[in-house]
């Protein structure tokens, strides 16, 4: 069972197998809040996805347990089972629910279903994979809402997405005891924590979301080659004929949000555009506010220290090379900032073993463009040696949160280009705060896959000494104000003291 902690963390795909990002954050939390005791529940795909910790756990981890989904997939013996029909009655109003947009769903109801699933007078696994209930279930919302001509591809696909539902309940029983459950996500990780919230109504459910979840998953979904239209899919032998089951698979992680929302204590966004999205995608108001990234200032105190006075001919992107950070738009931008500027150099830092696939096309791309010389891939590498050695840090993502590689560039005195995602803008030009918008521009704001502006903005900061020298003046001082990791450990350690000193009370939660 585990060691008690104070707080349980709920990790989807990130930490401690996954640099940068999420994972950081989460690392500085922990490592920030050393006087709290963690627990760690790490949900992923597969082993072989992940490989080895890149993290090591501070002393104040005292549980750690990993769980793979794919394992879910696995069926039962088959066996007649009876199923409990008020059950599956309960079970059927949620999901006719889902399928009226902005629907409210009861947290009643919510936490009766939640309750029963995984349970043997209610629903278990064998009970959906075989019972008479869950067959009548299945072809009377296929009858009813299926825009699909196979059924066999809707049985299949909703047998698919339910899997992991029965091993989440699983770990929900196994858990060890504690007083906050923090999910740094939607998606499995929060509903793991709705689960745990509902079976322990005395535990205190928080959720940080960095980005989104349910509008990667679109983007994800949207490129996703298991969902070919028309041709076998890679996984689960699925034939995708129309759009429909792709919208299904939407509606799922929208419908998982929107649970998670509903059993969520506190839920806190990055940036007051996120929260507006919570809020817009069913969060209750009262629950919701806005908590900033913030770094270690001092770490980086050195990198900008060492900054040279001339300005580095180097456009740096600090990210995973994986589609979400657009790297092909960064290839193409150095292509046409070298027709301005023939002696820039584009270096590419951080790891390429995410996506191997992408990897490759990106490096095709270098070489087709003749690029070879201009652009180096550097791997992952100590950002603050990289940092006095950069002109300007471009960001090119298709959807982010508040990166925190802004943060750090701006830390070591280095100005950004960035795509208008999240909270991407405000870090530029400042944020609701008077005092934020009159520290002036730290970079520059650009349009989604627009290679040629990004080269443009670079290139201009780049050749214009005083521009770029009060970008950088102003990025180092707002950094400073406003992102100071000490701001971020001041509000979650009030808000994690406070649940522990309710005992138990958290449906009395102050808002």
């Amino acid at each position: 069972m585990g060691t008690r902690a104070d707080i349980t963390l709920l990790l989807e795909g990130t930490y401690p197998y996954v640099r940068g990002g999420v994972s950081s954050w989460v690392h500085q939390l922990i490592r920030g809040l050393s006087d709290f005791s963690f627990s760690l529940v790490f949900i992923g795909s597969r082993p072989e996805d992940y490989g080895k910790q890149v993290y090591v756990f501070p002393d104040n981890v005292v549980h750690f347990e990993a769980h793979y989904l794919n394992d879910a997939w696995q069926m039962k013996c088959p066996s007649r089972q009876r199923g409990d029909a008020e059950a599956y009655a309960r079970s059927r109003e949620l999901h006719d629910l889902f399928q009226v947009e902005g629907a409210r769903m009861p947290r009643e109801l919510v936490s009766d279903v939640l309750g029963c699933l995984g349970e043997e007078g209610g629903i278990s696994h064998a009970s959906f994979l075989y019972s008479q209930c869950s067959w009548e279930n299945t072809t009377r919302a296929y009858e009813k809402y299926s825009q699909d001509p196979s059924f066999l591809n809707y049985f299949w696909t909703v047998r698919s997405m339910h899997a992991p539902l029965f091993m989440l309940a699983e770990i929900a029983r196994n858990v060890p005891k504690t007083s906050v459950v923090h999910s740094v996500s939607t998606g499995y990780a929060g509903l793991l924590g709705a689960m745990i919230r509902n079976r322990h109504p005395e535990t205190c459910f928080f959720l940080t979301e960095h980005g989104i979840y349910t509008k990667e998953r679109k983007i994800d979904l949207a490129q996703a080659r298991w969902i070919s239209d028309g041709e076998l899919g890679e996984t689960e032998g699925i034939i995708m004929e129309n759009g429909f089951l792709r919208d299904m698979w939407i509606r799922f992680f929208e419908v998982m949000g929107r649970m998670t929302y509903q059993m969520a204590d506190r839920i806190f966004a990055l940036y007051e555009g996120n929260r507006l999205r919570q809020i817009n995608d069913g969060a209750a108001f009262s629950k919701t506010a806005v908590i900033p990234n913030g770094i270690d200032l001092e770490l980086y105190h050195d990198a900008l220290a060492r900054r040279p006075q001339s300005i580095p001919r180097v456009i740096g992107l600090i990210g995973r090379v994986v589609p979400i950070k657009d790297i092909k738009t960064f290839i193409r931008t150095i292509y046409y900032a070298r027709q301005a500027m023939p002696e820039v150099e584009g270096w590419i830092i951080g790891p390429d073993d995410e996506d191997p696939g992408y990897a490759s096309e990106c490096r095709e791309l270098v070489d087709s463009l003749g690029l070879a010389d201009a652009i180096q891939f550097k791997g992952f590498q100590r950002v603050t040696e990289m940092l006095p050695q950069i002109g300007v840090m471009a960001l090119t993502s298709i959807s982010e949160a508040q990166p925190l590689v802004i943060l750090e560039a701006y830390a070591g005195g280095v100005p950004c280009v960035c795509t208008d995602v999240g909270g991407c803008r405000a870090m530029i030009e400042g944020g609701e705060v008077p005092e934020d918008r009159a520290l002036g521009l730290s970079g520059a704001i650009v349009s989604i896959a627009d290679p040629e502006a990004t080269a443009e903005a670079c290139i201009r900061l780049m050749s214009e000494e005083n521009l770029w020298r009060q970008a950088s003046d102003a990025a180092v001082a707002r950094v400073n104000r406003f992102y100071s990791e000490t701001l971020v450990f001041e509000r979650y350690r009030h808000l994690y003291q406070t649940a522990l000193e309710m005992q138990g009370e958290c449906a009395a939660w102050p808002v």
